[in-house]
Protein backbone atom coordinates (compact mmCIF):
# COMPACT_ATOMS: atom_id res chain seq x y z
CA UNK A 1 0.00 0.00 0.00
CA UNK A 2 1.38 3.41 -0.58
CA UNK A 3 1.90 5.31 2.49
CA UNK A 4 1.51 8.84 0.46
CA UNK A 5 -1.63 10.69 1.36
CA UNK A 6 -3.86 11.81 -0.86
CA UNK A 7 -6.60 13.73 -1.73
CA UNK A 8 -9.85 13.65 -3.38
CA UNK A 9 -13.16 15.03 -3.54
CA UNK A 10 -16.75 13.80 -4.45
CA UNK A 11 -19.72 15.28 -5.55
CA UNK A 12 -23.22 14.62 -3.97
CA UNK A 13 -25.51 15.92 -6.89
CA UNK A 14 -29.32 15.79 -6.12
CA UNK A 15 -31.48 16.85 -8.99
CA UNK A 16 -35.90 17.58 -8.03
CA UNK A 17 -38.38 16.08 -11.13
CA UNK A 18 -42.19 15.77 -10.78
CA UNK A 19 -41.80 12.86 -9.19
CA UNK A 20 -38.87 12.67 -6.85
CA UNK A 21 -35.50 13.52 -5.40
CA UNK A 22 -33.33 11.95 -7.00
CA UNK A 23 -28.87 11.67 -6.85
CA UNK A 24 -26.33 11.58 -10.28
CA UNK A 25 -24.03 8.90 -10.12
CA UNK A 26 -21.63 7.50 -12.57
CA UNK A 27 -20.73 4.29 -14.19
CA UNK A 28 -16.99 3.88 -13.17
CA UNK A 29 -14.36 2.97 -16.04
CA UNK A 30 -11.87 2.27 -13.90
CA UNK A 31 -10.40 0.21 -11.13
CA UNK A 32 -11.09 0.01 -8.42
CA UNK A 33 -14.90 -0.77 -8.38
CA UNK A 34 -14.71 -0.42 -12.68
CA UNK A 35 -18.16 -1.22 -13.40
CA UNK A 36 -20.11 0.26 -10.40
CA UNK A 37 -22.01 3.18 -9.78
CA UNK A 38 -20.76 5.57 -7.63
CA UNK A 39 -20.49 9.82 -6.73
CA UNK A 40 -18.80 11.77 -9.21
CA UNK A 41 -15.58 12.85 -8.19
CA UNK A 42 -11.51 12.59 -8.60
CA UNK A 43 -8.09 13.03 -7.07
CA UNK A 44 -6.81 16.92 -6.19
CA UNK A 45 -4.52 18.39 -8.74
CA UNK A 46 -1.61 20.41 -7.95
CA UNK A 47 -2.57 23.72 -7.92
CA UNK A 48 -6.08 23.20 -7.62
CA UNK A 49 -8.05 24.17 -4.71
CA UNK A 50 -10.77 21.64 -4.00
CA UNK A 51 -13.77 23.75 -5.11
CA UNK A 52 -11.65 23.54 -7.80
CA UNK A 53 -11.70 20.28 -8.41
CA UNK A 54 -15.19 19.83 -7.69
CA UNK A 55 -15.84 21.76 -10.37
CA UNK A 56 -14.07 20.64 -12.94
CA UNK A 57 -14.70 16.93 -12.10
CA UNK A 58 -18.60 17.81 -12.49
CA UNK A 59 -18.10 18.87 -15.86
CA UNK A 60 -15.63 16.28 -16.73
CA UNK A 61 -17.15 13.22 -15.86
CA UNK A 62 -21.38 14.04 -15.91
CA UNK A 63 -21.28 17.70 -18.33
CA UNK A 64 -22.43 19.38 -15.34
CA UNK A 65 -21.44 23.28 -14.88
CA UNK A 66 -22.45 26.66 -13.04
CA UNK A 67 -24.48 25.10 -10.61
CA UNK A 68 -25.04 25.30 -6.65
CA UNK A 69 -22.18 23.77 -4.62
CA UNK A 70 -21.30 23.68 -1.09
CA UNK A 71 -18.70 22.22 0.80
CA UNK A 72 -20.17 19.13 3.09
CA UNK A 73 -17.40 16.93 5.17
CA UNK A 74 -14.32 15.79 5.19
CA UNK A 75 -14.21 11.22 5.05
CA UNK A 76 -10.79 10.32 6.51
CA UNK A 77 -11.23 6.52 7.25
CA UNK A 78 -7.99 4.93 7.28
CA UNK A 79 -9.40 2.25 4.90
CA UNK A 80 -11.58 3.94 2.62
CA UNK A 81 -10.03 3.35 -0.62
CA UNK A 82 -8.11 0.50 -1.26
CA UNK A 83 -6.07 2.53 -3.88
CA UNK A 84 -3.88 3.43 0.10
CA UNK A 85 -4.69 6.65 2.10
CA UNK A 86 -7.12 8.89 0.64
CA UNK A 87 -9.38 11.65 2.33
CA UNK A 88 -12.01 12.77 0.54
CA UNK A 89 -13.86 16.18 0.82
CA UNK A 90 -17.48 15.99 -0.22
CA UNK A 91 -19.48 18.41 -1.74
CA UNK A 92 -22.95 18.44 -2.34
CA UNK A 93 -25.01 20.01 -5.49
CA UNK A 94 -28.42 20.80 -5.93
CA UNK A 95 -29.45 21.25 -10.30
CA UNK A 96 -32.91 21.88 -11.80
CA UNK A 97 -33.04 18.68 -13.80
CA UNK A 98 -34.82 20.39 -16.66
CA UNK A 99 -32.09 23.16 -16.92
CA UNK A 100 -29.24 21.08 -17.29
CA UNK A 101 -27.98 18.28 -19.91
CA UNK A 102 -25.64 15.34 -18.27
CA UNK A 103 -23.61 13.37 -20.54
CA UNK A 104 -20.57 11.16 -19.16
CA UNK A 105 -17.05 11.52 -20.05
CA UNK A 106 -13.36 11.26 -19.32
CA UNK A 107 -12.99 7.64 -16.85
CA UNK A 108 -16.45 7.38 -16.63
CA UNK A 109 -19.08 5.02 -18.89
CA UNK A 110 -22.38 6.67 -18.36
CA UNK A 111 -23.79 9.17 -15.69
CA UNK A 112 -27.62 9.06 -14.79
CA UNK A 113 -30.09 9.80 -12.39
CA UNK A 114 -31.23 7.73 -9.77
CA UNK A 115 -33.96 7.92 -7.06
CA UNK A 116 -32.76 8.53 -3.42
CA UNK A 117 -35.09 5.62 -2.12
CA UNK A 118 -33.58 3.19 -5.30
CA UNK A 119 -29.60 3.11 -5.22
CA UNK A 120 -27.05 0.56 -6.70
CA UNK A 121 -25.12 -0.61 -4.10
CA UNK A 122 -22.16 2.15 -4.04
CA UNK A 123 -18.34 1.57 -3.50
CA UNK A 124 -16.01 3.01 -1.22
CA UNK A 125 -17.68 4.80 1.50
CA UNK A 126 -20.44 6.35 -1.08
CA UNK A 127 -23.17 5.14 1.00
CA UNK A 128 -21.89 7.15 3.76
CA UNK A 129 -20.95 10.36 2.12
CA UNK A 130 -24.14 10.69 0.13
CA UNK A 131 -26.26 9.99 3.88
CA UNK A 132 -24.83 12.82 5.38
CA UNK A 133 -25.29 15.18 2.25
CA UNK A 134 -29.06 14.10 2.19
CA UNK A 135 -29.34 15.03 6.26
CA UNK A 136 -27.62 18.41 5.42
CA UNK A 137 -29.91 18.73 2.49
CA UNK A 138 -32.78 17.95 4.47
CA UNK A 139 -31.94 20.24 7.48
CA UNK A 140 -30.31 23.48 5.22
CA UNK A 141 -33.82 23.99 2.97
CA UNK A 142 -35.54 25.07 6.55
CA UNK A 143 -32.86 27.80 7.46
CA UNK A 144 -31.81 29.19 3.85
CA UNK A 145 -33.52 29.35 0.64
CA UNK A 146 -31.24 26.64 -1.09
CA UNK A 147 -33.58 24.86 -2.30
CA UNK A 148 -35.08 27.11 -5.28
CA UNK A 149 -31.62 25.62 -6.91
CA UNK A 150 -33.54 22.91 -7.44
CA UNK A 151 -36.59 24.47 -9.31
CA UNK A 152 -37.34 26.30 -12.63
CA UNK A 153 -36.40 29.90 -12.67
CA UNK A 154 -40.47 30.33 -12.85
CA UNK A 155 -42.54 28.15 -10.95
CA UNK A 156 -45.76 27.91 -9.38
CA UNK A 157 -46.90 27.53 -5.92
CA UNK A 158 -47.83 23.84 -6.04
CA UNK A 159 -44.10 23.16 -7.43
CA UNK A 160 -42.54 24.79 -4.11
CA UNK A 161 -44.64 23.04 -2.08
CA UNK A 162 -43.84 19.78 -3.75
CA UNK A 163 -39.96 20.37 -3.12
CA UNK A 164 -40.39 20.52 0.37
CA UNK A 165 -42.27 17.54 0.63
CA UNK A 166 -40.18 15.75 -1.47
CA UNK A 167 -36.96 16.84 0.49
CA UNK A 168 -38.25 16.70 4.07
CA UNK A 169 -40.32 13.39 2.79
CA UNK A 170 -43.74 14.55 4.69
CA UNK A 171 -46.68 16.07 3.42
CA UNK A 172 -47.49 19.96 4.20
CA UNK A 173 -50.77 21.21 4.23
CA UNK A 174 -50.98 23.75 1.45
CA UNK A 175 -52.94 27.00 3.05
CA UNK A 176 -50.30 27.25 6.37
CA UNK A 177 -47.39 26.61 3.86
CA UNK A 178 -48.75 29.64 1.29
CA UNK A 179 -49.18 31.84 3.94
CA UNK A 180 -46.16 31.21 5.76
CA UNK A 181 -43.78 31.53 2.07
CA UNK A 182 -45.96 34.65 0.97
CA UNK A 183 -45.67 36.24 4.12
CA UNK A 184 -41.98 36.45 3.72
CA UNK A 185 -42.41 38.45 0.34
CA UNK A 186 -39.48 36.64 -1.02
CA UNK A 187 -41.42 35.25 -3.93
CA UNK A 188 -42.07 37.63 -6.96
CA UNK A 189 -45.44 37.11 -8.82
CA UNK A 190 -45.25 37.30 -12.57
CA UNK A 191 -47.59 37.85 -14.97
CA UNK A 192 -47.11 34.67 -16.69
CA UNK A 193 -48.77 31.42 -15.98
CA UNK A 194 -47.95 27.93 -16.90
CA UNK A 195 -48.16 26.46 -20.56
CA UNK A 196 -49.21 23.54 -21.80
CA UNK A 197 -50.89 21.69 -18.68
CA UNK A 198 -53.77 19.46 -18.52
CA UNK A 199 -55.42 21.43 -15.57
CA UNK A 200 -56.03 25.19 -14.81
CA UNK A 201 -53.04 27.25 -15.31
CA UNK A 202 -51.67 28.52 -12.55
CA UNK A 203 -49.68 31.63 -11.77
CA UNK A 204 -45.29 31.71 -12.15
CA UNK A 205 -43.16 33.20 -9.25
CA UNK A 206 -39.67 33.90 -9.29
CA UNK A 207 -37.51 34.23 -5.92
CA UNK A 208 -36.12 37.09 -4.99
CA UNK A 209 -32.35 36.62 -4.35
CA UNK A 210 -31.61 40.22 -4.07
CA UNK A 211 -34.31 40.88 -1.83
CA UNK A 212 -33.19 37.89 0.33
CA UNK A 213 -29.74 38.93 0.30
CA UNK A 214 -30.94 42.52 1.50
CA UNK A 215 -33.12 41.33 4.04
CA UNK A 216 -30.54 38.86 5.65
CA UNK A 217 -28.10 41.97 6.08
CA UNK A 218 -31.18 43.36 8.26
CA UNK A 219 -31.02 40.51 10.64
CA UNK A 220 -34.19 38.48 8.43
CA UNK A 221 -34.67 34.10 9.24
CA UNK A 222 -35.77 32.01 6.68
CA UNK A 223 -37.32 29.14 8.36
CA UNK A 224 -39.76 27.30 6.78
Amino acid sequence: MNNKLLVTVDCVVFGLDEQELKVLLIERDLEPFKGQWALPGGFVRPGESLEQTAFRELQEETGLKDVFLEQLYTFGDVARDPRGRVVTVAYYALVNLGEHTIQAATDVKNAAWFSIDDLPKLPFDHLQIFDVALKRLKAKVRYEPIGFELLPEKFTLTQLQRLYEKVLDMPIDKRNFRKKILSMELLKELNEVEVDVAHRAARLYKFDETKYRQLKEKGFNFEL
